[in-house]
Parts: C-alpha cells; sequence; structure tokens
C-alpha cells in the first residue's frame, strides 16, 4: 500500500499507540530490574523475595490496565475509574518496597510518572513525580556508597521526570483533541441524520403535492364529470329522451374509461395517457372536443374551439404534460363554473416560449376573490388554482388570470424555451 492510500493516522491511534507503549515499557524495565536481581545480585538470599513482591506488581498492574480495557471496549458495564487512586497506590507503594531493597527497579519509576501525572490532579501529579524522583536520586545515591550524590544519578532521574511531564502534557493535549474530534464526529452524525429525516419529509411533501396536483386535474375533474353527466342522463331518462341518455350514458363510460387509465398510470408512475402516442396539439384538439360533448350531455350549449399559432415544437415532456393538465384544469371551471356559450384553446410557438391562452365568454368573476378560493375549501374543491400555479412555477413560467363580471375570462400561461429546440415535426405538427 502506497502512502497516498494509508488510513488517516488520527489522534485516537496515536494515543492507543502511547497507551500500548507504556504499558510494554513498564513489562520490560520490570522484568529486567528482576533478571538483574536474579543474577547480579547472587549474595542476598532475600532476592527471592522481592522477585516475589515483583510478580506481585506485575499481576496487580496487569489486573489494572485489562479492567480498563474491558471496560473502554464495552465488555464491561464496571467502570474501573473509582478504583484507580486505590490502584495506583498499591503499585506505588509496592515498587517503594522493590526500590528499597534493590536500587535496580529505579529505572521502574519512567512508566509510573505518566500513571501518576494521568490519573491524579495536575498538581498532585507533579507533586508525586517530585517525590518519586527523590526516591530515586535517594537510593542511587545510597546504593553507591559515595559522600554526596553523583551528578549523573541526579540529572538521569530529573531529565526523566522533566521528559515525563512534558510528555502527559502533549497526552493530554492529544486526548482533548480525541475528545473534540468525537463530539464533532456524533455532531455531525446527528446532523446528517436530522437532515435526512427533513430530506425525506421534504421529499414525502413533495409528493404529496404533486399527487393532489395529479388527482384533482384528473380523477377528481373526471368524477366531477361523471356525476354530473349522470344527472343529466337522469333527467334524460325522466323525461323520456332515450337518444340523450343513451349519449351520457357514453359520455359517462369514456369518462370513466380515461380516470382508470389515469390511476393505472398513477401506480406505474408514467405520465398522462391522454400524451401517449399522440402529440400534444392532437391532445388538446381532443379535449376541446370532450368538453364540448360533456357540455352538450349537461344540456349546456358550450362552443369550444382549438387553434395554433406558430411552427409546433419538441416540448419536453413536463411541458406537455403541465399544458394539458392547465387546459383540462381551465376548461373544467369553464363548463362547471362559467355558464360560457363560447371557449377558445389558443397555443401558441413563438421564438423564446410556448403560450397556452383559454378564453371563455362566461359570467367572470372578480380576481381578488381568487385569494380565498386559492387555500382550497373544507371539502377539498378550491385547489384548481393552486395546483395551476404549482406546475407553471415547476418549469420556470407565469401565469396570468384576467376576469371581471360579466366580461368571462382568460387564462394566460407562459413557458419559457430554451435555446437549440428542434422542430418536433410529426409530434406536435400535423
Amino acid at each position: 500500500m502506497s502512502a497516498v492510500d494509508a488510513p488517516p493516522v488520527t489522534s485516537d491511534a496515536i494515543l492507543r499507540f502511547l497507551r500500548v507503549t507504556l504499558h510494554v515499557g513498564f513489562a520490560l524495565l520490570l522484568a529486567v530490574a528482576a533478571t538483574r536481581l536474579l543474577t547480579v545480585h547472587l549474595d542476598r538470599p532475600e532476592r527471592y523475595i522481592y522477585l516475589g513482591l515483583s510478580v506481585v506488581l506485575a499481576a496487580v498492574y496487569l489486573l489494572g490496565t485489562v479492567a480498563e480495557k474491558r471496560f473502554s471496549a464495552g465488555a464491561t458495564d464496571r467502570n474501573p475509574r473509582r478504583w484507580a487512586y486505590l490502584w495506583l497506590g498499591i503499585v506505588t507503594a509496592l515498587w517503594a518496597v522493590l526500590l528499597v531493597g534493590s536500587v535496580e527497579f529505579s529505572w521502574v519509576v519512567f512508566p509510573l510518572f505518566f500513571l501518576h501525572l494521568h490519573l491524579l490532579p495536575r498538581w498532585a501529579g507533579i507533586a508525586a513525580v517530585v517525590v518519586m524522583t527523590a526516591g530515586v536520586v535517594t537510593a542511587q545515591w545510597l546504593a553507591g556508597g559515595t559522600p554526596a550524590p553523583q551528578l549523573a544519578a541526579v540529572l538521569g532521574p530529573v531529565f526523566g521526570a522533566t521528559f515525563a511531564v512534558v510528555t502527559s502534557k502533549a497526552y493530554r493535549l492529544l486526548y482533548q483533541e480525541g475528545e473534540n474530534q468525537r463530539r464533532a464526529a456524533d455532531e455531525l452524525r446527528r446532523t446528517r441524520a436530522e437532515l435526512a429525516a427533513t430530506q425525506h419529509e421534504s421529499g414525502v411533501l413533495a409528493e404529496r403535492a404533486r399527487l393532489a396536483r395529479e388527482i384533482h386535474d384528473t380523477l377528481a375533474q373526471g368524477f366531477s364529470s361523471i356525476i354530473l353527466v349522470s344527472r343529466a342522463a337522469g333527467r334524460s331518462l325522466e323525461s323520456g329522451d332515450l337518444e340523450s341518455t343513451r349519449e351520457s350514458i357514453a359520455m359517462v363510460a369514456a369518462t370513466a374509461s380515461e380516470n382508470l387509465s389515469e390511476a393505472r398510470n398513477f401506480v406505474r408512475g408514467l405520465s398522462s395517457p391522454a400524451l401517449e402516442g399522440t402529440s400534444l396539439v392532437e391532445s388538446l384538439a381532443r379535449l376541446c372536443e370532450k368538453t364540448q360533448l360533456e357540455a352538450a350531455a349537461r344540456g349546456v350549449n358550450l362552443n369550444c374551439t382549438f387553434r395554433v399559432d406558430g411552427d409546433p415544437v419538441d416540448l419536453p415532456q413536463p411541458y406537455r404534460v403541465t399544458l394539458l393538465r392547465a387546459a383540462q384544469a381551465s376548461l373544467a371551471n369553464v363548463w362547471l363554473h362559467a355558464r360560457a356559450g363560447t371557449a377558445v384553446v389558443s397555443l401558441a410557438y413563438l421564438d423564446t416560449e410556448v403560450t397556452l391562452d383559454v378564453y371563455d365568454d362566461g359570467r367572470g368573476f372578480a380576481p381578488s376573490s381568487l385569494t380565498a378560493a386559492a387555500a382550497g375549501r373544507a371539502d377539498g374543491s378550491g385547489f384548481g388554482l393552486v395546483s395551476l400555479r404549482q406546475r407553471v412555477a415547476a418549469q420556470s413560467g407565469t401565469l396570468e388570470i384576467e376576469s371581471a363580471p360579466g366580461e368571462g375570462t382568460v387564462v394566460a400561461i407562459r413557458l419559457p424555451l430554451a435555446a437549440g429546440v428542434q422542430e418536433e415535426g410529426g409530434h406536435d405538427g400535423n
């Protein structure tokens, strides 16, 4: 593995390395001291007592480190931290007894420096290091049998203690950095989880809004048409007009079939079946014919015409669906509410935009009344304008409604055309 592919070195990894080095160093120094006690001081019969104490010291030290390791790894819930001072006191006392018995155990003090500086408060740890350093210097002096301590016997322990204090400070800084990184990582994971939940919720709301628009512009309008035409069929049947009844029933069947196709396409996640295998121009022309027939089935004389201006171009599928749904919603309002005699749907292909205008000569309304209607009604109606605005806004288009009481209504939609749109030819052409 190259240096580039090597995993990054974190502060946690450095801390683990330092802890392992400390434990290994303690074991090696204790083993060296015990070995020298057995091989060098052959004239001291009590050396076996000190060897037994060194074994006890090793066992106590190992017991404390294993307990701390198991707790850190989550293998046990019993926190050994509350026994840390007792454990440190026993380890230090055993080492002091060994130091009194043999100067060979002097160098074991260096890993003990780090233990005191890590487990005790800062001032207490430094005080313990000073006392232990003095003890080592005294032991070295007494073992040398000189009138005064030699310089080397003083400088070695002092330099070792100083190095331990400095290294302990660096260890504490690394430990704090590791804790900061851990907290930052926890915060990052929490933030990511919250962001994922927010994005999921936003996606759910967006999908609900999309389905609401689709259902309103297709199924809801279709069901409304079925109800009104079926009522007209009932009136025709009561009056004995069987021909009108048959036409109304045929219209109900056709509308129900279209709604069934729309429902199936919702399940499959496809676009409107009215656009499958046909052009937008043809779909709008059929829509005008269907609107006129539905109005006639209800006994309303509505003349609905469609016209195209400009050369048709190949529109993106979202544009085609938006324009078709806009025409459906507008014409549904015409024959349901406007009481109009004429409706005109105009589709125009301009250089920089495509426009759709739906005009009717119905009773009109005050545009200011749209504010209340835009929020929808308690029964779920009144959602058409909201749906239409959302559809147009999603395509970066504009929607304008011009109307006045008694003067008809014009719904004007503008969708921008991107540069380089090619002529559609057979799609929205002939």
